[in-house]
């Protein structure tokens, strides 16, 4: 598997870089990828299916000029920014027996995830929900997948050094949450892992035997999707 450790300059195509690495490996170009991003700058995004008048406090993101996009993929509202560290897998759904569904694909990524945080951090780590990744019922890592006949794009992001405080004025209590949630707030719910980035990016490397460095990355085709699709209010607000 290829490693792509890149944040690029705007939002719109950190997000788009998910979805047209995907189309490659869709198409039989790419074998699999482990991307890695971290903004600089706060932004929403939205599960494919979220509305943003329910998930978003958008007069706070008014205010604070922080932009309300859509990814892809299903899952809740996050907001993204600095503290934040996002990862991408794109696989061929040929890769693994387990990729065949959508729960054996989750079970097949995070319980990868769980044995490696454990071992990074000498602690027990827990899978709740349908998605997440737990430390004594707080949640530090969130995740959600595209599927495409012959691939599939699972990502998701782990709380490092995130402002959890932001997060609780940016974001109400999601309208769908998992049962061990029990409507905590943000604050009282979300936990920082506190370590450095590059720790957890060479223990999910090692983990994923991501080795060689993804060259030649489609930029063009980034800048198309990202003006054509996630620069677009009809995307954005689309429900």
């Amino acid at each position: 598997m290829k490693c792509c450790d890149l944040t690029l300059a705007t939002p719109e195509e950190n997000l788009a870089c998910d979805e047209v690495l995907l189309d490659l490996c869709e198409g039989g170009t790419l074998e699999g990828v482990l991307r890695f991003w971290e903004a600089s700058r706060y932004f929403v995004v939205l599960g494919y299916a979220n509305r943003a008048a329910f998930e978003v406090n958008q007069e706070f993101c008014r205010r604070h000029d922080i932009p309300i996009l859509r990814r892809c993929s299903g899952g809740g509202a996050v907001l993204q920014g600095p503290g934040c560290l996002n990862y991408s897998l794109i696989l061929p759904i040929a890769h693994s027996p387990a990729l065949a569904g959508i729960a054996e694909t989750n079970d097949y990524v995070l319980d990868r995830h769980q044995n490696t945080l454990q071992q990074l951090l000498h602690a027990p780590v827990e899978k709740q929900g349908h998605t997440d990744l737990a430390i004594g019922g707080l949640k530090f890592s969130g995740n959600a997948q595209r599927r495409r006949k012959d691939a599939l794009l699972f990502h998701g992001s782990f709380l490092l050094h995130a402002d959890i405080g932001f997060i609780e004025k940016a974001l109400p209590l999601p309208s769908h949450q998992p049962d061990y949630r029990v409507s905590r707030s943000h604050i009282d719910f979300l936990l920082n892992l506190k370590i450095a980035a590059h720790l957890l990016k060479a223990a999910l490397a090692k983990t994923w035997e991501a080795t060689e460095a993804l060259h030649d990355l489609p930029l063009d085709e980034i800048t198309h999707l990202s003006r054509d699709r996630y620069r677009q209010d009809s995307w954005n607000y689309k429900f």
